[in-house]
């Protein structure tokens, strides 16, 4: 964890520009090592909690250009971890990629998905069992695009390790572009954007898929909102949807915190950008391309329980196995009524919840109910559990456990695909990493609805904000509350005309 400023806020100079006034707030930064002890501990490293060791006072080093520095040095160090398969793993030996856990799907989807022969997405039937793209149009274009750049000559291997390098310099800057709207997001706690640039999984996973250009643009969406931008929140992240599914779900938690705080105005206008950007990408290949624009959705439906899921445990433990059919319809209705239980919490909490944290809810969710949990689905999670529950302790046990399951994914694949020699993890032994993966990521979740319950443990409002990542919610006086909440006696939990909460400080609260 990086050093932070003096302790005293007036012997800093924030750097703003002459375009952008800072309010006060802004300029009292809070510093996570002065109420985190385990950032405490870790700023040691730079010159302990005031930062002997760093000066940032009218420097180039502000906070956000160095988080946004350690998160490119970490996927710098995630792809070296990768080499092993560069150098040959992906190619040759049916496990040796596994046992190095360096496996990543854009080098054989390079020839996989027709890439290599020209074909065009959506467009071109692809020979094989899958007989067009399936993955979302925007992410689509980017693999397209990143293969016009990939030369056509040497051997395949080399190309597809070109095609490789060229996505991952691509994914590196999408990186930055999340490091640095994570880090934006709330004004005032620019240092838990350390947690995204640090977090061991994030680069583990970042180079596995193409996850990142939606996390990207979903963390700009996010901090486009915190600024009271719906029509550039809208956009990015109808946008993001293009590129994967799991954005749309963000706004199931903005409906609910619009209602309440009867901000109908701004969530219409974020549902309408977002819509005319999705229908942006996807309409032309919709009418040019039904077929292929479709294949990512029937091959969602059509798909059966797989990696990563406490259905591929129920799978492997019953006599007779659930119908993917079966499955889907299962796996909706637990969605459904997690999706109720965010709503009702956020309708019922004592004070409106931070958009963060159902954001990260609803998204949590959906990959605890899902059929399926590729080892790149903890990128989703990451930015928003650095807003939602920005503390170090909480977020690396969460970390662990989900390097814990990349790990076990890789070793099960390797004992799968060694034949007689089982080199790896075996069934039971991949079953308990699932298990803990589900573990820590309700861990977590139920930190998050801890601090919705009780906001004078929510980390971000015991230092005086309300809702940093709310832009128009922020301070705003709720007009539809359900339960004791909206009773008389709970009415001064509500904000009304101040932003600014007074919970008390982190030497008198409970951890």
């Amino acid at each position: 964890m990086a050093g932070m400023p003096s302790a005293d806020p007036s012997a800093e100079t924030p750097r703003t520009s002459a375009y952008e006034p800072v309010s006060p707030q802004e300029q009292e930064q809070v510093r996570p090592a002065r109420e985190d002890e385990v950032a405490r501990s870790g700023s040691e490293l730079v010159g302990g909690p005031v930062g002997r060791r760093v000066l940032f006072a009218a420097t180039w080093w502000t906070p956000v250009r160095i988080i946004a520095l350690v998160a490119l040095g970490m996927f710098a160090l995630g792809m070296i971890q990768k080499m092993p398969c560069y150098n040959g793993a992906w190619f040759f030996g049916a496990s040796s990629q596994y046992t190095h856990a360096c496996y990543s799907d854009i080098p054989h989807l390079y020839q996989g998905r027709g890439f290599a022969d020209g074909l065009v997405p959506y467009f071109d039937r692809l020979p094989g069992d899958m007989e067009y793209l399936e993955y979302p149009v925007l992410t689509g274009v980017f693999m397209e695009m990143a293969s016009w750049v990939t030369p056509g000559s040497g051997s395949i291997q080399h190309q597809e390790k070109i095609y490789w390098m060229v996505n991952a310099g691509i994914l590196m800057a999408c990186t930055a572009v999340i490091a640095v709207c994570v880090a934006r997001t709330h004004r005032r706690r620019p240092w838990d954007a350390l947690l995204v640039a640090l977090a061991p999984a994030f680069a583990l996973t970042a180079t596995i898929n193409w996850d990142l250009l939606a996390v990207a643009l979903t963390a700009a969406a996010m901090m486009m909102w915190s600024r009271s931008r719906p029509v550039a929140f809208g956009v990015l992240l109808g946008l993001a949807t293009a590129a994967k599914l799991y954005p749309a779900l963000i706004l199931g938690p903005l409906l609910i915190l619009c209602w309440r705080a009867g901000r109908w105005r701004a969530f219409g206008t974020a549902l309408v950008g977002a819509v005319c950007a999705w229908l942006v990408v996807n309409l032309p290949v919709i009418l040019l391309a039904s077929d292929g624009w479709s294949k990512f959705y029937t091959f969602s439906q059509e798909r059966g329980v797989d990696f990563g899921s406490f259905w591929l445990i129920l799978s492997q433990r019953m006599d007779s196995p659930l119908t993917t059919d079966t499955v889907n319809t299962l796996a909706t209705a637990l969605m459904l009524l997690a999706c109720l239980g965010v709503g009702a919490l956020g309708l019922t909490a004592p004070r409106r919840p931070r958009f963060a944290q159902l954001a990260f809810l609803v998204v949590a969710a959906f990959i605890l109910t899902n059929k399926v949990y590729s080892p790149q689905y903890v990128l989703w999670l990451i930015p928003l559990a650095a807003l939602a529950r920005p503390r170090w302790r909480d977020f690396l046990i969460w970390q662990a456990c989900e390097v814990a399951y990349f790990l076990g994914i890789w070793l099960y694949l390797a004992y799968t695909t060694s034949g007689d020699a089982h080199k790896g993890l075996p069934t039971e032994g991949y079953q308990f990493a699932i298990v803990v993966h589900l573990l820590g990521t309700l861990y977590l979740c139920a930190l998050v609805v801890r601090d919705i319950l009780m906001p004078e443990r929510d980390v971000v409002r015991r230092a005086g904000d309300d809702d940093p990542s709310g832009g128009v919610l922020d301070g705003s006086r709720d007009v539809f509350v359900l339960g004791r909440a909206g009773h008389a006696g709970r009415a001064a939990l509500r904000t009304t005309e101040a932003p600014a909460v007074k919970w008390g400080t982190a030497a008198d609260m409970p951890r």
